[in-house]
C-alpha cells in the first residue's frame, strides 16, 4: 500500500491543505532561479559587479517585501476562508508550539529563497536551466507536501522523503501547527529546518563567487 492514514481525520486534511496554502505562499519564490539564470545569460548580471549592491541581498530584500505586499493584500481572502472554515479547527495550539510554527514559516521562507537562487546560479555553467527547474518544480510539488502530508508514505520511501529539504517548504509547518510533530521530534525538526536554510545560503554564496569568476561580459 503506498499510502496511510498517518492519523490524519477528515478535519485534518482540510486544515493541513489550508496550513500549505500559507507555508507555500511564503516559501515558492516563483521567477527567482530563472530570472538570475535570465541576467547571467543575457549580462544583465553585470549591475550587481560593477556597482556596490550585493545581488542574494537585493534579490532577499526584494522577495521580502513582495511577500509583506503579497499578506497584506491576501489578508482579507485569507480570513474570510479561514473564517467560514473555523468549524474544522480544533483550537489555537499552544503558546510555545505557534513559536515554533512562526519560526518554521520564517525558516521555509529562507530555504525556499536559498535554495532556488542556487539552483539560478547553474546559470554561470549552464545557460538554460528550465528544464532543471522544471525538475524541481514537478519533485517540490510532490515532495513538499503541498499535494499530500509526506508521513502518510511508508516505509523506506517515507524515510527517502523526509531526508529531502523539500519538506520544510511546506509540510513541517503544518505539521508543527497540527500537533503531528512534538517534543524531541519538533526540537530535531527545527534544527534540521536551520542547517538546510544555512547549507543553501552557503551554496548559493559560493555558486556566485565561483561563477563570476569564469563569467565575461562584453558591451557598453
Amino acid at each position: 500500500m503506498l499510502f496511510r492514514s498517518a492519523g490524519y481525520r477528515y478535519h485534518d486534511f482540510v486544515v493541513y491543505y489550508l496550513l500549505t496554502m500559507i507555508s507555500r505562499a511564503l516559501s515558492s519564490m516563483p521567477g527567482l532561479a530563472s530570472g538570475i539564470a535570465r541576467d547571467i545569460r543575457d549580462g544583465t548580471i553585470k549591475k550587481y559587479l560593477i556597482q556596490p549592491i550585493d545581488m542574494l541581498e537585493f534579490l532577499l530584500a526584494y522577495r521580502l517585501a513582495h511577500k509583506l505586499v503579497y499578506y497584506v493584500v491576501a489578508l482579507g481572502p485569507f480570513a474570510l476562508v479561514f473564517y467560514f472554515c473555523r468549524g474544522f479547527f480544533s483550537g489555537w495550539p499552544e503558546p510555545q508550539v505557534m513559536a515554533a510554527y512562526l519560526g518554521s514559516l520564517a525558516m521555509a521562507f529562507l530555504l525556499g529563497f536559498f535554495l532556488e537562487a542556487t539552483i539560478g546560479m547553474i546559470g554561470f555553467w549552464f545557460l538554460e536551466v528550465s528544464s532543471l527547474l522544471f525538475v524541481y518544480m514537478l519533485f517540490s510539488f510532490f515532495f513538499s507536501g503541498h499535494m499530500f502530508p509526506v508521513d502518510m508514505l511508508p516505509g523506506i520511501w517515507g524515510d527517502l522523503v523526509r531526508m529531502l529539504p523539500l519538506q520544510y517548504l511546506a509540510y513541517f509547518p503544518s505539521a508543527v501547527f497540527l500537533g503531528k510533530v512534538t517534543g524531541a521530534e519538533l526540537a530535531r525538526g527545527l534544527w534540521v529546518q536551520l542547517g538546510w536554510v544555512v547549507f543553501f545560503f552557503v551554496a548559493s554564496r559560493l555558486a556566485f563567487r565561483f561563477g563570476v569568476r569564469r563569467y565575461s561580459g562584453f558591451g557598453g
